[in-house]
């Protein structure tokens, strides 16, 4: 969201907020702002809680978070383990409720609603940054996600030890995962475990590209879609097992790899490139593609000219 890099500002956990150490930093969203563009944020943007906070300069609007419950069945939270961040239900859930039972689906019903609400202001620029959670911990979706996989089928790990002379400190075994009240606090996490958490990261990160779909839906029939810049990235990526580990905070390519996706007019369409891109670059990236200038003291490098 700023464009630096954690040494530039010198945060290196998650309750200090950036503007504590740039207090002038100018956000993405506080740049669109500055040049006409009307600004929303929804859901997970900005990473709030442990004592951190939204950014009221970046949104022409108060920032909107949904309102539903992690859970939807009681059972999810009949037995709940303490841990530094609250207590912790279930790691997964398979509950027959609708897409907007949960968060994502409520942030894709706001943001579909200010789609369409920009149609009535056809002048009127538009910077809608949208945060859905999932595929995160807790694997919670409706059952609908869940009945698109069969679990005997999934993949699971094939190596499931240390690389060969793997540092110790190389390796991570899971421990927000183990914050869970279903999952062992330590030692091997069983193949059934294994299969029904590798199942509901599937079902979550299909619940979560069905709510994508109904925004780009929503450009469509708005008729934006051809005058809109898209953009689809994950903050970090996730183990599965793999060499046993699970979760993410490690280097190894399976934590440190994500998806990355840009749609923007006149750019070419359904291409894929090896050029070495981070989020820092995301940025001076979209300042390019809508012709704004960008920012001088940024740490990112507009890689528009990829696109």
């Amino acid at each position: 969201m700023t464009g630096l890099r954690p040494q530039t500002l010198g945060i290196y956990d998650l309750p200090t907020h950036f503007r504590l150490a740039a207090p002038d930093a100018v956000t993405v969203a506080e740049h669109f702002r500055t040049h006409g563009y009307e600004t929303h944020g929804l859901g997970k943007i900005l990473h709030t809680g442990h004592g951190n906070h939204e950014d009221k300069a970046s949104w022409s609007h108060p920032h909107w978070r949904p309102k539903a419950a992690q859970y939807q069945l009681a059972e999810s939270t009949a037995s709940m383990r303490d841990s530094r961040n609250g207590p912790r239900g279930t790691a997964t859930e398979s509950a027959d409720v609708d897409d907007e039972a949960y968060s994502d689906g409520q942030i894709a019903a706001e943001a579909v609603r200010r789609i369409h609400q920009a149609i009535s202001q056809p002048d009127q620029p538009f910077f809608i940054a949208v945060g859905f959670l999932k595929p995160h911990l807790p694997f919670v979706a409706p059952k609908q996600y869940w009945d698109l996989y069969d679990p005997a089928i999934l993949p699971m790990p094939q190596i499931v030890d240390p690389p060969k002379d793997a540092p110790a400190y190389a390796l991570q075994y899971g421990g927000e995962l183990r914050t869970y009240s279903d999952i062992p606090k330590e030692g091997r996490i069983s193949d059934e475990d294994t299969r029904r958490l590798i199942h509901g990261y599937y079902a979550a990160t299909s619940y979560t590209d069905a709510q994508i779909g109904k925004l780009l839906d929503s450009l469509n029939s708005a008729g934006l879609a051809d005058n809109t810049v898209v953009v689809l990235w994950g903050d970090h990526g996730w183990h599965l097992g793999d060499h046993g580990m699970w979760c993410k905070h490690t280097n190894y390519e399976q934590a440190a790899r994500i998806p990355l996706i840009v749609v923007s007019p006149e750019c070419a369409a359904g291409q894929k490139s090896k050029s070495l891109v981070e989020t820092v670059d995301l940025y001076p990236t979209l300042c390019d593609l809508a012709n704004l200038h960008i920012p001088n003291g940024l740490d990112g490098t507009s890689f528009a000219a990829v696109l």
